[in-house]
């Protein structure tokens, strides 16, 4: 992956992590359609960032790393902006979901 590659998971990253805290302000408002104009267009941004990386490095390997990373960021962001708590079976789950995402995008490839 190259540093160009790794700059447009990390802005599709953001855009998503952006839009899924829009989307939690939006549910904990009275349906504020700013926040879900915001939520919607900070998707279309990050879906867009995706197609070229798609395009770039392949459809397994962008979804899978975009997934791990986004799994992680969006967790934080949750925990630690959000207050939210996960049990230790979900927590075992997130710790799984990485591990598999890992195993499957750093194997060799055929």
């Amino acid at each position: 992956m190259t540093l160009t590659n790794l700059l447009f998971l990390l802005t599709s990253t953001a855009a998503f992590i952006a839009a899924a805290s829009a989307a939690k302000n939006w549910a904990l408002s009275d349906n504020n359609l700013g926040w879900l104009a915001l939520t919607l267009g900070l998707y279309t941004i990050g879906n867009l960032v995706m197609l070229r990386l798609i395009r770039d490095v392949g459809m397994g390997i962008a979804l899978s790393l975009s997934a791990v990373v986004q799994l992680i960021a969006v967790n934080a962001v949750a925990l630690l902006v959000f207050g939210e708590r996960v049990t230790g079976l979900q927590g075992a789950g997130l710790v799984l979901a990485i591990m598999a995402v890992a195993l499957i995008t750093l194997s060799p490839s055929t």
